[in-house]
């Protein structure tokens, strides 16, 4: 049965709504029924959709979106703390992947070619994937959110760079003659300078009043944005860089201006949207006409990827001074490989280098540990819980870069509360008991918050309030109240724990996000329980009711003095 492209669209739009909804209801990630969509309706399954360049543009569009998105919250001020460490990280994974998975392909009975490209290959994670997981768990302005997305930045970097070296080994027997590697690197610096310039350029005199100018419409504004984010992308790739490069430098650009938030908010669904037909437009492309002599070879490359790529960036981190939690949460994004890493063994197989098994490998690696590793981030936390006694190795007696922020010792007595979490709540809530003379002090693990909020003057501490050992080094037995912000169940199940063994015997409160079980945290021992979106709808609603009843008073009837005023609507 032929279809015509509007009547496709239609299909695809049906079968990912119903498929993303059973996907739900159990639990999983919907982007994985995506790409389940996509494999069903594509050549490897009933060949239903025949449109695959309207799919490949509109999933190259949704790419777009979101590295604009990306580079539109990064901040300068992140890159200063966060940029070498992402650059040593990156650098450092990918040399550790490069070699160790080197010699395993060899030992697999691979040629030299062969092991160098797969190699290669699995080094590169998937940005896309990894910054939609984040985004949608609310991690990415997190301390290994931000250090996560430095270094998946520098793999993409190193994908164009392997690319144009790949492209430099082209054979001459077309008649063309292939330059040397040093006229590749002078190439590739040249471009970096001029684009560095010309960014530089545009934030400083002509985006400002461009983007000024748009900003009175709103609907301008959004297709200003999008328009932005596709040209650069487009010039990206016409530079020789990558079109993912080039829609980040886009959101970069208009990162330092005060409409940022307003581009951000008006894009977020158009994102979502859009990447619907990235992640069908994987399904369909897997091949799976080569894989089935590769099922033993790709078991054990997708484990040294699942296992061993967070090891090394773990282990890297944990030189470098960080916790032990934040370098499993950040290494758990390399445990994929990318849509990138197919690109570039098929470019090898379009060179004549290597044969299409090792496409077929490559393929089956990446359906694997994606598929994987997604699970792997959407519940890090509850696994660094099970794991956490033996990641020990992997931290220093003292993370010097994240203790940086601790002047000196916490020695305060007499506090009334201690705040846990200093997000947007709990930070707010920090303030405003400050504000009113309370002695309260705020405790986050992220050292980037605690900065901020020291710069403001608020009496903030850095340190892991799921760690006993730094509970311990707290005045808890003169706090008279503790107060969780955390996020997630399993950060206060932990919490309340820390919090019972340390002995403390105050009263606590927890701000209850989701579906955490009320009943559960109070036999925790969990004396107050806030809810801060009902809460703020309650007082809204209380503000909006009063209102209305002083509205009426001048225009309503006499009435006996001791009978209420009535509530319009009630």
């Amino acid at each position: 049965m032929t279809l015509n492209p509007f009547a496709e669209f239609a299909l695809l739009l049906l079968l990912a709504a119903f498929a993303g909804a059973v996907f739900v209801r159990l639990r999983q990630p919907v982007l994985i029924a995506y790409i389940v969509v996509g494999i069903a309706l594509g050549p490897a399954g009933f060949e239903l959709v025949q449109s695959h360049d309207h799919i490949a543009l509109l999933a190259q569009i949704g790419v777009a979106v979101l590295l604009f998105i990306v580079g539109l919250k990064l901040d300068l001020h992140h890159i200063r703390h966060i940029g070498p460490v992402a650059l040593a990280t990156g650098l450092g994974q990918l040399t550790f992947t490069i070699v160790i998975g080197f010699g395993i392909i060899l030992l697999l009975g691979k040629d030299l070619l062969t092991a160098l490209y797969v190699a290669v290959a699995l080094t590169f994670s998937s940005t896309i994937i990894i910054v939609k997981l984040l985004s949608d768990k609310r991690e990415v302005d997190s301390l290994h959110g931000r250090i996560a997305i430095g270094f998946l930045i520098v793999q993409d970097l190193a994908v164009v760079l392997a690319m144009m070296v790949v492209s430099a080994l082209r054979p001459v027997s077309d008649g063309t003659v292939a330059p040397e590697w040093w006229e590749v690197a002078f190439s590739l610096a040249g471009r970096v300078v001029v684009a560095a310039v010309a960014v530089f350029l545009l934030m400083r005199y002509f985006l400002p009043r461009l983007v000024a100018s748009m900003a009175r419409s709103q609907e301008l504004l959004l297709i200003f944005a999008l328009s932005w984010a596709v040209a650069l992308a487009a010039v990206g790739a016409w530079a020789g860089f990558s079109l993912e490069a080039g829609a980040f430098m886009a959101g970069f650009t208009l990162a330092s201006t005060q409409y940022r938030e307003a581009i951000n908010a008006r894009l977020s669904g158009i994102r979502d949207f859009l990447l619907l037909f990235f992640f069908i437009h994987l399904g369909a492309e897997l091949d799976f006409s080569t894989l089935g002599s590769e099922v033993v070879p790709a078991l054990i490359l997708s484990a040294f990827v699942l296992v061993g790529n967070p090891l090394i960036v773990m282990a890297i981190m944990g030189y470098m001074g960080y916790r032990k939690r934040t370098g499993f949460l950040a290494g758990l994004t390399v445990a994929q490989i990318s849509e990138f890493s197919i690109v570039f063994v098929a470019m090898g197989i379009t060179l004549g280098h290597i044969t299409t098994q090792a496409l077929g490998l490559t393929t089956l690696v990446g359906l694997i540990t994606i598929t994987m590793s997604t699970y792997m981030i959407l519940y890090s936390h509850p696994l660094y819980e099970k794991l956490a006694p033996w990641l020990g190795v992997f931290e220093r007696k003292t993370p010097f870069r994240e203790l940086a922020v601790e002047r000196k010792p916490l020695k305060v007595d007499g506090i009334d509360v201690m705040v846990f979490g200093l997000g947007r709540y709990g930070s707010r809530l920090l303030q405003q008991l400050h504000a009113n003379g309370v002695k309260v002090v705020g405790i986050d693990f992220d050292p980037e918050t605690v900065r901020h909020l020291k710069k403001r003057r608020m009496p903030v501490h850095y340190g892991d309030g799921e760690n006993l050992d730094f509970l311990e080094s707290l005045p808890m037995a003169h706090t008279r109240w503790v107060v969780s912000t955390l996020p997630t169940r399993e950060a206060n199940r932990a919490l309340l724990h820390s919090l019972k063994e340390s002995g403390f015997e105050g009263r606590i409160a927890v701000a209850v996000r989701d579906d955490q079980p009320h009943e559960e945290l109070k036999q925790l021992g969990v004396t107050l329980l806030f809810t801060p979106f009902d809460d703020a709808a309650a007082h809204a609603a209380e503000t909006l009711l009063l209102d209305l009843q002083e509205a009426t008073e001048p225009a309503a009837a006499p009435t006996p003095p001791h009978e209420p005023v009535p509530v319009p609507g009630k």
